[in-house]
């Protein structure tokens, strides 16, 4: 009985400690994801016409300058807007997609 409350005790007291202990992340640690979005560039005549369609729904004044395409069928758009250059980009489907 004597070595059971013994055992219980010692149990109980390393759990106490491990959640006692305060977490530290490790500093010289970091995380590096590679995404492969090699974008290749296509004429903008070649642009599905939904993509196009929405340039000119939702940025009527803008021309396309330069059109781009990843393996994924994303569409890298640089857009001239009164003056000013502006990426945005586009599924097949003619959806924006963000940037990250």
């Amino acid at each position: 009985m004597k070595k059971l409350v013994l055992t219980v005790a010692i149990l109980a007291s390393g759990v106490a400690t491990t959640f006692a202990s305060p977490l530290t992340p490790n500093q010289n640690s970091t995380l590096e994801i590679v995404v492969n979005n090699e974008f290749t560039e296509i004429a903008v005549d070649k642009l599905p016409a939904a993509v196009t369609e929405a340039v000119k729904k939702d940025f009527p004044n803008a021309t396309i300058s330069k059109a781009y395409v990843n393996e994924n069928e994303i569409y890298q758009l640089d857009l001239s807007v009164d003056g000013a250059e502006k990426t945005v980009y586009a599924d097949k489907e003619g959806n924006w997609v963000e940037s990250k």
